[in-house]
């Protein structure tokens, strides 16, 4: 089962952090400058990104080295779309790169699951992430090594009214309203019964196995719905960015995710968010400190994940439950 995210001795303190993040976000483009609100566009698809990782990661306990691949395929396939057919509907571009995003992991799902588990899953998900590397890299048709670059910020037609995307925060405000309905997807799945029975595969396989409920193809599900929504969160940021190049889907972007979790906590739907958030943090804080920057990131982070083994989000909520039990105890004496 996922762990529950409320301690019994008291309050649990993700709904206020929840808040306040959504709160800083929404609000950032009005005190922010323009690098800060292009980064935290960034970070909100990382985000998204993780998240959707987490659904294999934190409830099915699937390691993938190669979700890289999904991000990079949507943003490959909306941005080369939407300069072949620049008059297309926004909309159509971006769901055009979920559905590759979708396809591509069913048939990776498919052989990965199939032939391997464990260590040898994700060693297996890595050399398949890495052959779409090569691939984008080898395709004239995607810019090869350079990448493709002017991908242009469309205009949404409602008919009665329009949207540029291409003035002010606009598209930005996108992402963040793009973001929101991903991530509650997500928790809609994680905290229904298909996350009920992913966390059972996780704890009990043998036993869900005997029930009848068919492991393997649960699993899959499991690796298509994170491949679909992080394939979504790649297609938003092509135009976000305006360039993309195959660095995205290098296995060290897949390593991304899979840090996120473990700052912020695996075990809770929230924790990957904000580990995003953190690591955002810390490299913005070092970008001066040139030749060292990699070295005080890389020792708080090895801090924050040797003395917090349940992630930041963990730690918090339990040091939120016993300052909050202790003080209602105190008063009831």
């Amino acid at each position: 089962m996922p762990q529950q995210q409320m301690n019994p001795r008291g309050r649990d303190v993700t709904p206020i952090l929840l808040g306040i993040a959504l709160t800083v976000f929404a609000t950032l483009p009005f005190w922010a400058g323009k690098g800060l609100v292009f980064l935290a566009g960034i970070v909100l698809l990382q985000m998204v990104f993780a998240l959707a990782f987490n659904l294999m990661f934190g409830l099915t306990g699937l390691v993938s080295f190669g979700q890289a691949a999904f991000f990079a395929a949507g943003a490959y396939a909306s941005g080369w779309l939407a300069r072949m057919l620049p008059d297309l509907p926004f909309f159509l571009t971006i769901a055009f790169g979920g559905a590759v995003g979708a396809v591509l992991s069913a048939i990776i799902g498919l052989v990965a699951l199939r032939r391997a588990s464990g260590i040898y899953f994700a060693i297996l998900t890595l050399a398949l992430g890495q052959l779409v590397y090569t691939l984008i890299g080898k395709t004239t048709a995607l810019g090869r090594e350079d990448g493709l670059i002017g991908i242009a910020r469309p205009v949404l037609d409602f008919g009665v009214f329009e949207i540029n995307l291409a003035a002010g925060d606009n598209y930005y405000f996108l992402i963040l309203t793009a973001s929101v309905v991903l991530s509650a997807i997500l928790w809609w799945v994680w905290h229904g019964n298909l996350g009920r029975i992913l966390a059972a595969i996780r704890q009990e396989p043998e036993r869900v196995r005997f029930l009848g409920i068919d492991v393997r193809r649960y699993r899959e599900y499991a690796f298509i719905i994170s491949g679909t929504v992080t394939a979504l969160a790649g297609a938003l940021v092509a135009p976000w960015s305006q360039i993309i190049t195959p660095m995205l889907a290098h296995w060290s972007y897949s390593a991304l995710p899979i840090l996120f979790c473990l700052l912020g906590g695996r075990s809770r739907f929230w924790g990957p968010a904000v580990g995003a958030i953190v690591f955002a943090g810390l490299e913005h804080a070092t970008r001066t400190m040139v030749g060292v920057a990699e070295l005080v990131v890389g020792g708080a982070l090895l801090i924050v994940v040797l003395a917090m083994p349940g992630g930041i989000l963990g730690t918090l909520s339990a040091l939120g439950g016993r300052y909050f039990g202790t003080k209602r105890e105190a008063g009831h004496d």
